[in-house]
C-alpha cells in the first residue's frame, strides 16, 4: 500500500493506492500554508490508511523544487512554500520513506507505468495544459537532469515574435498551452476567452478558430520534431488539450513532423493522447511513491 499526495495551488489530494495504480481511497481539501497543509495531510492520510503503515509516500507538486533533497521551493502557485522539507515532514508523519517529484515528471511516471506509455523504454510525456512541460523516461528511468530541471520544454523558442509563454515570446508554451493559444488568437485578430472556446468554435468550422488551431498544431509539430530527433523516443504521450481535441491538432502536427523530423526517428515514434484522464493527478502521486520504493529495493 502506498500513499500519494498531490499538492496544488488551490487543493491538495491525499490518496491510498496499490502498486498496480489502483486508487483505493481518497480525500481532498483546500491548500493553505505549509504548516497547516502538512498537518492536514498527516491527519487525512492516517484516516484513509486505516491504521496501516504505507510502504512509501509520493508527493507531486509544481516546480521549482529540489526533488533530491525533498524541498518545495516556492512554486508560482504556492509562493509561501519557501524551502519546505516536505519529504522529511511526511516521512516522519507516516514512518515511511517519502519522495518528491514535479507534477510533469509524476504524470510521466503514471502514464509510463499505468497508461499510454506502458511497455516503452523511452517515452516523453507532455502536459499541454495550463502550461507546457515534459517528463522524460529515458532507458527505463525518469530523467531529471543535473539540478532537477530537465524537461522544461515550454521554454524552447520556436519563433522570435510569437505569443509569450514561460516568459519568452515565441516559446513552445506560448504556442501550445491554454493561456498561450488564447494569446495566439489575439495576435491573429480573434477574440476568445478560453482555449476550450477556440476548440469548440473550430469544431463547428469557425474560420478564425480553425486558423488559430492550425498555427498551434504546426508549432506543436515543430516542437515534437525537435524532441523526436533529440531523444529518439518510442512514444510521446500528450495530455490535457491534445487528449481532448486530438482530431483538431493531429493532421497539421503530423504534416510538420513528416517535413521536419528525421525519417528513421519518426517511424519508430508513436504520438498518442494520455489515457489516465482525470485520475492522473492521484495516480501520479502514487507512481512517485511506487517508483521510489522500487528504487530502494534495487539498491538493497
Amino acid at each position: 500500500m502506498f500513499l500519494g499526495v498531490d499538492i496544488g495551488g488551490t487543493k491538495t489530494a491525499v490518496c491510498v493506492g496499490d502498486s498496480n495504480g489502483n486508487i483505493l481511497r481518497k480525500e481532498k481539501f483546500a491548500t493553505g500554508g505549509p504548516e497547516e497543509t502538512i498537518q492536514k495531510i498527516a491527519e487525512l492520510g492516517r484516516s484513509i490508511l486505516w491504521g496501516q503503515t504505507p510502504k512509501a509516500v509520493g508527493i507531486s507538486c509544481g516546480s521549482p523544487q529540489d526533488s533530491a533533497r525533498g524541498l518545495i521551493q516556492a512554486p508560482p502557485n504556492l509562493p509561501a512554500w519557501v524551502e519546505v522539507p516536505i519529504t522529511d515532514c511526511l516521512s516522519q508523519a507516516f514512518g515511511a520513506p517519502a519522495f518528491l517529484a514535479n507534477d510533469a515528471n509524476a504524470c510521466a511516471l503514471a502514464e509510463w507505468k499505468y497508461g499510454a506509455g506502458q511497455g516503452t523504454k523511452n517515452m516523453i510525456f507532455l502536459t499541454f495544459g495550463t502550461g507546457m512541460g515534459a517528463g522524460l523516461i529515458l532507458n527505463g528511468r525518469l530523467y531529471e537532469g543535473t539540478c532537477g530541471m530537465a524537461g522544461e520544454v515550454g521554454h524552447m523558442g520556436l519563433t522570435p515574435h510569437g505569443p509569450e509563454g514561460y516568459g519568452k515570446a515565441g516559446s513552445f508554451e506560448g504556442y501550445c498551452s491554454g493561456g498561450g493559444i488564447v494569446k495566439l488568437a489575439q495576435k491573429m485578430g480573434a477574440e476568445f476567452a478560453t482555449t476550450k472556446d477556440i476548440c469548440d468554435a473550430a469544431k463547428t468550422g469557425d474560420p478564425r478558430a480553425m486558423a488559430v488551431i492550425e498555427e498551434s498544431a504546426a508549432r506543436l509539430g515543430q516542437g515534437l520534431s525537435l524532441l523526436i530527433d533529440l531523444f529518439n523516443p518510442q512514444k510521446i504521450v500528450i495530455g490535457s488539450i491534445f487528449a481532448r481535441a486530438e482530431a483538431l491538432f493531429r493532421p497539421k502536427m503530423e504534416e510538420v513532423i513528416r517535413a521536419q523530423a528525421l525519417e528513421a526517428n519518426r517511424r519508430v515514434c508513436q504520438i498518442v493522447p494520455a489515457q489516465l484522464g482525470e485520475k492522473i493527478g492521484d495516480m501520479a502521486a502514487v507512481s512517485v511513491a511506487v517508483t521510489g520504493w522500487e528504487d530502494l529495493q534495487n539498491v538493497r
